[in-house]
């Protein structure tokens, strides 16, 4: 899909860049007062069905829901329950988790490659498995142990600390375990008793060295391993991950090492502890052109392992599954041109065909989708606390003794029609910069100056409100509403639970939770609470490109406006840092019953004491060292007996407390 509207390509055709139009995106304001606003209308502007199906959707009294189990029709109101953790104490900003969603997630995906191999009459079946290091969250890997029982669901664990985890945590005589990542003999031996518990372990070779490793480990352990090898495959993906794969990939054994491998293990005996392939075209990939080629390319380095001796068995086809993130059904970055089916019945039909084309027998399919699993799980809700918006209304008259380009400004103000709007803009562009030269040089004083940056944005607006009177608008005003628009600081941080944002541009659909039934009447940026200008998100979803600024609703007094940021279950949890020592948020598990929701699980956040030792800080010493300095400022009579005891229950306190601000709701 070309993320490009048709009239902005051809404008950008034109050669002269003064005369660039394209299509107008305001609506006419004599619309907007006719039509009131719709449930339906929102659901469009924030795309809800498009990146929310089957989970999320609009309720009549214009909040949003959630209906965790699809088979279930019990929704969750994101601002009731907003509100009633509110009550019980838990504070915004809090972390949502909808195990039911990792549920159907997991029965979806096993549902897609059973009708797949049904089709096919594919005799390997498929199984999948969790990559840990998506989300190594307790809570998390618990559900999806427990709910993936039934599909025999496995872990993929890519360090020794992620296998110990799946060690602990699958307690199944059956329990499926894929070992990546670099290993150390530490790690061997962990993997080769492991097999001891009845799972099956699978230690996939990535790397030339690792082979005599695992040899030796197995010599001295008296245990045979069971092996697999990570190919490198000249098929890439696409997108940011695609060096996953290819030549230059950081892990994958060329075919001469593959070779290698197969000859070392024909001479020690052991050619049938080889039963698996694995390949990885890297996360997120956006189309299933990568995934058909890989597949051609893998089906057919299984059958030649197969007829060179090795004893096989499981086909692993790694991640890449993507999200849709902005609904778009494209091969755009944040979406996929393909959906679950289609990639599931794309990997059965190109690995049968390869096996009945060489009469081998069809392998088990393993696939490593972590992302596809956990994003849509979990919600992150957060409140905005406060704004910075353009308001100027009309401007002051300019005296007779005032700098020329004041009078001039105001001027252009008043003559201000939707037939001059590009050429004001020129215009006041021109003013302004004039002013700041002089300003530099020491013309112009900076009362002057500031009349004239205030003016400048009194003309601004105005050629912004003739703007949705014009059929067609310079393409180089397209930018001003964003100009214009606000900044809504919330109570979260970016860097803690959205590190991707700031890291690869990536969007996740956000929006507001409530008065949905409104029309939202502000375009504005989102800062979070960190005293970094990166602490900001300027990107959102958009239904032909990425949309710079977020419509919002006016804040009210005696309301909290919450927003929520959704599909963020996949790597952000992990990922996340202290920066400014913003800690993890509140989490809470929510699942449906026949007839309402539960909270199984309360998971508080990070205190400031908590957060202080991850930083080698002694709070008990800190606090101490605080009530000296008061005792000090007492007898020198800079504090007062009282001051000093309130100051000294403010610092406790906050020790004790969220790390997060204390909002309205």
């Amino acid at each position: 899909m070309n993320r490009l509207p048709q009239a902005l390509k051809e404008a950008r055709s034109l050669k002269n860049p003064q005369s660039r139009i394209s299509k107008v995106c305001y609506p006419k304001r004599e619309m907007a007062l006719q039509e009131p606003w719709s449930i339906a209308q929102s659901d469009e502007l924030y795309r809800v069905q498009r990146w929310g199906q089957p989970y999320f959707r609009i309720g009549q009294e214009g909040h949003l829901h959630v209906q965790p189990d699809p088979t279930n029709e019990v929704t969750v109101d994101l601002k009731e329950l907003a509100k009633g953790l509110t009550e019980r104490g838990i504070s915004l900003p809090v972390l949502v988790r909808f195990p039911d969603i990792l549920e159907d997630r997991i029965r979806s995906l096993n549902e897609a490659f059973r009708a797949a191999c049904a089709e096919c009459d594919y005799q390997g079946g498929y199984r999948g498995v969790y990559p840990i290091k998506v989300n190594q969250q307790r809570h998390l890997v618990d559900e999806i142990v427990e709910r993936g029982r039934p599909w025999s669901f496995g872990l993929e664990v890519g360090s020794r600390p992620e296998l110990l985890i799946a060690l602990a945590v699958l307690s199944d005589d059956d329990g499926f375990i894929i070992c990546n990542g670099y290993k150390d003999v530490a790690y061997l031996e962990t993997a080769l008793l492991g097999q001891q518990l009845k799972n099956r372990v699978l230690i996939v070779l990535e790397r030339t060295d690792e082979l005599a490793l695992v040899l030796e480990a197995s010599e001295r352990l008296g245990l045979r391993p069971t092996l697999g090898i990570r190919a490198k495959l000249s098929s890439k993906g696409v997108g940011r991950w695609a060096s996953s794969s290819g030549d230059r990939a950081k892990f994958g054994l060329t075919a001469a090492e593959i070779l290698s491998v197969v000859s070392t293990l024909r001479e020690r005996e052991m050619l049938d502890c080889l039963e698996l392939l694995h390949f990885h075209i890297g996360s997120q990939v956006s189309s299933i052109t990568p995934f058909k080629n890989a597949i051609r390319e893998a089906s057919h380095l299984y059958t030649e392992l197969v007829s060179l001796g090795a004893k096989m068995g499981y086909l692993d086809v790694g991640g890449g599954l993507a999200v849709d993130y902005d609904g778009s059904r494209s091969d755009f970055r944040g979406s996929r041109n393909y959906d679950l089916q289609s990639y599931a019945s794309d990997i059965v039909s190109g690995v049968h065909e390869a096996c009945d084309r060489a009469s081998v027998a069809e392998p088990v399919l393993v696939s490593e989708s972590g992302r596809a699993i956990s994003a849509h799980h979990s919600v992150l809700l957060f409140e905005a606390i406060g704004q910075d918006q353009v308001r100027l209304g009309e401007p002051e008259p300019p005296k007779e003794d005032e700098h020329r380009l004041v009078r001039e400004l105001f001027e252009l103000w008043e003559k201000v029609r939707p037939k001059n709007i590009q050429e004001s803009w020129h215009d006041i562009l021109q003013a302004r910069d004039e002013a700041r030269s002089l300003f530099k040089f020491g013309f112009l004083p900076l009362p002057a100056l500031g009349r004239v940056e205030r003016l400048f944005w009194h003309v601004a607006e105005r050629i912004h409100e003739n703007m949705a009177r014009v059929e067609r608008v310079p393409d180089e005003l397209n930018t001003l509403h964003e100009m214009l628009g606000a900044i809504y600081y919330c109570n979260f941080s970016l860097f803690q639970s959205a590190p991707d944002i700031w890291a690869i541009d990536q969007l996740f659909p956000l929006m507001p939770i409530h008065r949905l039934q409104e029309e939202p009447g502000v375009k504005a940026r989102i800062a979070d609470l960190t005293c970094d200008s990166d602490g900001m998100i300027e990107g959102f979803i958009d239904a032909e490109d990425v949309a710079r600024v977020l419509d919002v609703h006016e804040m009210r007094d005696d309301e909290p406006y919450i927003l929520g940021m959704f599909l963020v279950g996949a790597y952000q949890e992990i990922l996340g840092d202290l920066h400014n020592l913003f800690g993890d948020t509140n989490a809470v598990h929510i699942s449906v019953q026949e007839d309402r929701y539960e909270i199984d699980h309360v998971i508080r956040g990070d205190r400031v004491d908590e957060v202080f030792h991850y930083v080698q800080y002694d709070p008990e010493e800190m606090q101490e060292r605080v009530r000296r300095r008061a005792e000090k400022a007492l007898s020198g009579g800079a504090m007062s007996v009282a001051q000093m005891r309130r100051f000294l229950e403010h610092y406790e306190t906050s020790l004790r407390g969220y790390t997060y601000l204390k909002g309205r709701s």
